[in-house]
């Protein structure tokens, strides 16, 4: 049962995330297309904010892509194979996601704390905080790949990506 919350919450926090991060893209999208036909100039900020929000949503959302299937997944191969073979080259699939995510998370933090000491031209942020996009990145791919290993050691999933659309009513 707090398995069930707990994930259902990840997803929740997840969407919110990224529907935060399209809203803002959306928003500066707008405001660059409205300053480019009706004003002299656009404002600088814009293409910034623009890059930023993109990184975010690719950073909330491969968690996202990764659960329903929507991520790269070859399948063809796979579709022909028997249900346990299937399953079980699922769960190798995730078991090297997530290896390979935790390989680079090291290495991905290093690349946050470089950012400490920069700022963007344009808004003054601290590139940390823009460079966390990677490792978050890493982190939820590597935490949506381990979640589909324990839903198929517990006999919950078949590996295969999470059909999304009886998430909502």
């Amino acid at each position: 049962m707090f398995f069930a919350r707990l994930y259902a919450f990840i997803i929740a926090l997840c969407r919110i995330a990224t529907g935060a991060a399209f809203s803002i893209l959306m928003c500066t999208v707008l405001i660059q297309v409205f300053s480019r036909t009706f004003m002299p100039s656009s404002p600088v900020w814009t293409e910034e904010l623009t890059r930023y929000a993109l990184l975010f949503l690719a950073a909330f959302g491969v968690g996202l892509s990764f659960r329903n299937g929507e991520l790269v997944n070859v399948d063809i191969v796979c579709e022909m194979l028997p249900l346990r073979i299937q399953r079980a080259l699922m769960f190798v699939s995730a078991a090297l996601t997530t290896g390979f995510c935790l390989i680079l998370v090291s290495p991905a933090w290093r690349f946050v704390s470089i950012g400490v000491m920069q700022t963007s031209p344009a808004l003054g942020v601290r590139m940390d905080f823009i460079h966390a996009t990677v490792f978050i990145l890493l982190v939820l791919l590597s935490l949506f790949a381990t979640l589909r290993m324990i839903r198929v050691i517990a006999g919950v999933s078949d590996g295969k990506p999470e059909d999304t659309t009886k998430d909502f009513p």
